[in-house]
């Protein structure tokens, strides 16, 4: 079943150039808010990433073609001080234990070096779309961040797409207890209505590809004062500080 996902995401990312577009929008993003070095990429998936930063240390869960390492971002094979930067594109919201990936996150990381991580956001708006259209849940009961047992029939693309919103919007002062020094120096609500009208990864698009740069130009303008409501992506800037 996963190796039937990641097929169809890499067909659909190869027919759809407007999801390719929506999507550097966001490569470029994380872009800007990570610091000089050696970089990890967790949930590779297809690759896609990788085609924009292809200095990046692409890691995954999943054996695929387009890894440089398969391994769980649960319990990483790295050394203590490893990296410059952590980063990950819609793949918090499917890490069974989000506890764990951040302690070890947390270890693999400089001093100084960052985590930069951009998932679903659940606002108003997205909340009705991820909720009734989308085929992955949105659990808002949950706490991320207690600790549970892994669960031996779960598979990698099992998810809550509530996990990041959860993290650091409610349960954000106990995230800031546990790990002092991961400072959230970012925390912003992206992409109103140009990805949900793209359709995603579906076949269909109402977003003609001519326009969409357009489109992300302006719809940026307005991520300031409406993405806390209608914001369907949410990236979050972390850095290590010497504790």
């Amino acid at each position: 079943m996963t190796q039937e996902i990641l097929k169809d995401h890499f067909l659909r990312w190869q027919e759809k150039p407007v999801l390719r577009e929506i999507y550097n929008d966001f490569y470029n993003r994380i872009l800007k808010n990570m610091v000089l070095g050696k970089t990890l990429e967790i949930g590779a998936g297809t690759g896609n990433l990788k085609e924009s930063l292809d200095f990046v240390i692409a890691t995954d869960i999943v054996s695929s073609p387009w890894v440089d390492c398969v391994c769980d971002a649960q319990r990483f094979p790295f050394k203590k001080s490893s990296f410059d930067n952590i980063i990950g594109v819609d793949v918090l919201h499917h890490i069974e234990r989000p506890l764990e990936f951040f302690y070890e996150a947390q270890r693999i990381l400089k001093n100084s070096g960052r985590i930069v991580l951009l998932d679903p956001a659940i606002t108003p708006l997205s909340w009705f779309f991820y909720n009734f259209f989308h085929e992955e849940p949105v659990l808002l009961s949950e706490n991320p961040l207690e600790e549970k047992k892994a669960i031996k029939e779960r598979v990698p693309f099992d998810a809550n797409q509530a996990i990041p919103t959860l993290i650091f919007g409610k349960y954000r002062h106990d995230f800031e207890k546990l790990f002092p020094a991961l400072k959230i120096i970012k925390k912003e609500y992206l992409s109103l209505w140009c990805y949900p009208l793209s359709g995603g990864f579906k076949k269909w698009s109402l977003v003609p590809f001519k326009g969409v740069r357009s489109f992300l130009k302006f719809e940026q303008k307005f991520e300031p004062f409406l993405g806390f409501m209608m914001g369907f992506r949410l990236m979050v800037v972390l850095e290590k500080k010497e504790i």
